[in-house]
């Protein structure tokens, strides 16, 4: 065909190029094998949270209640209150029930909703008094919300708070509230080793061996009676 030029590409630079392609394609499993462990911990970090310093949120102007709840007024006057983040990462995907209804009066320490795996039930306490407007039921529809975006769309009931100042002038916010966090992390790394010596579940990779960490959704894996122990250790209104 006139203006057709044919180029065999052993015979032009198109073989460096199919070499240099080659290279590539060997040099990124070699690559991958060398530094398999930092490769691989990275990959499974991005597939399984872990509770961390560095990865607990404590977002600014919310305040922290010591039941593991935390409280936000918005700018109408209402108030959002839900889990804090410690919780909502041990407790992970939960079935959640609604123990109020809009109207409702309630008061600080007063039973709000159960969360749980199967029989297994945390009893979340709500941390301010007032009258519930409204319930979250996207929480129903998508569980992971309760885990994995507790600040935000997984906040459980919207309240008209009768007591706010009073309230929550007790409650932890800012930097504060990031210390006690970390606090209570390490206070429950403390908690789940002697409860597991004690329910004999060493070994069972709660807690992964290298540094410590704990996997999100952990409880999940417990048995009931340490649930129990959880409640009362962690979520109660009185310690």
């Amino acid at each position: 065909m006139d203006g057709f030029t044919y180029h065999d590409i052993f015979q032009t630079k198109g073989i460096e190029y199919i070499i240099i392609i080659l290279f590539l394609l060997l040099l990124i499993p070699f690559w991958i094998i060398i530094n398999k462990n930092d490769y691989l911990k990275t990959k499974i970090k991005k597939a399984v949270r872990f509770l961390t310093r560095d990865t607990l949120r404590v977002p600014r102007g919310v305040f922290i209640s010591p039941m593991h709840t935390w409280a936000f007024m918005e700018k109408s006057g209402m108030a959002k209150i839900g889990p804090d983040d410690l919780l909502a990462l041990l407790a992970g995907e939960v079935n959640l029930e609604f123990l109020k209804k809009p109207g409702e009066e309630v008061k600080r320490g007063d039973l709000i909703a159960e969360v749980g795996v199967g029989e297994k039930k945390l009893q979340i306490i709500s941390p301010v008094s007032g009258t519930i407007s409204r319930p979250n039921h996207s929480l129903a529809e998508q569980r992971h919300l309760f885990a994995d975006d507790p600040y935000g769309q997984g906040w459980i009931y919207e309240i008209s708070p009768s007591a706010w100042k009073e309230e929550t002038n007790s409650y932890r916010l800012g930097e504060e509230a990031v210390s006690w966090t970390y606090g209570e992390l390490d206070r429950f790394k403390d908690f789940l080793a002697k409860s597991m010596v004690r329910h004999s579940l060493a070994g069972k990779g709660i807690i992964l061996q290298e540094g410590g960490e704990i996997m999100a959704g952990s409880l999940a894996e417990m048995p009931e009676q340490i649930w129990v122990e959880f409640q009362e250790e962690f979520l109660s209104d009185h310690h």
